[in-house]
């Protein structure tokens, strides 16, 4: 499928995502609050949710028209690929009509050994008219998800794996995003600290087809913990 086709999709270009997501150790941990969330983003502008587990996003869209990405984050003993890690993610986000499905897309051994390309062959064979987001970690990953042909390429994980440790998403004016962009042919949609409406403003001014906005927005604990921070400072 051609996402540029697609009315919801099209509807993503330029514009928010916002980041509804509570674990199961945070205080907002609730399907029913994330549907809430989800609105309240959408009263805010939100052109897009990005959710994780099924429950989330059935809820999500009994409040909101939005187009959703859908995630389960799950951990298995043999592998530290926790993002939509295997097919059988897969299978459980189907019901919920997640209009893009995101999973991990650095090289580290999926559960069981599984390779990303085993992995995507394996969505592509089963569903092959689901939107795929390839959730990076370096140019290197990005280059490789844009070759094995996932519909978006996303920076989520950039500074949060081994490989890209120490690594910022902002440096030198988005340098990782704009080299990504000048070398990829599939959409980019940037993810990951970006933590203020100027940086925002500035991927889409880069050249990426979306933007994604989670902590900042959605996670007020830790919202909270940057004010408290720059107060304790003061005394």
């Amino acid at each position: 499928m051609d996402p540029m086709k697609n009315p919801r999709i099209i509807s993503l270009r330029s514009h928010l995502i916002v980041s509804c997501q509570a674990l199961s150790n945070e205080p907002l941990h609730s399907s029913y609050i994330m549907g809430r969330m989800a609105a309240a983003a959408l009263e805010g502008g939100a052109a897009g949710i990005r959710a994780n587990t099924p429950e989330d996003i059935i809820e999500i869209k009994k409040n909101v028209s939005l187009p959703v990405i859908g995630i389960i984050k799950r951990d298995y003993p043999d592998s530290s690929v926790y993002i939509t890690p295997t097919l059988k993610e897969v299978d459980e986000l189907m019901p919920a009509h997640p209009e893009i499905i995101a999973l991990d897309a650095t090289p580290r051994p999926r559960p069981n050994g599984l390779s990303l390309e085993e992995l995507y062959r394996q969505i592509r064979n089963k569903y092959p008219e689901q939107l795929l987001m390839a959730d990076c970690s370096t140019i290197e990953e990005a280059l490789a998800a844009d070759k094995l042909g996932f519909d978006f390429i996303g920076t989520t994980l950039v500074g949060y794996t081994e490989e890209s440790q120490g690594d910022r998403i902002e440096h030198n004016d988005f340098e990782i995003i704009r080299r990504i962009l000048k070398e990829v042919s599939h959409p980019v949609i940037a993810e990951g600290n970006i933590d203020t409406p100027e940086k925002a403003r500035r991927v889409i001014d880069l050249g990426c087809y979306s933007v994604v906005v989670g902590s900042i927005i959605t996670r007020p604990q830790l919202i909270t913990k940057r004010f408290a921070e720059a107060l304790e400072k003061c005394s």
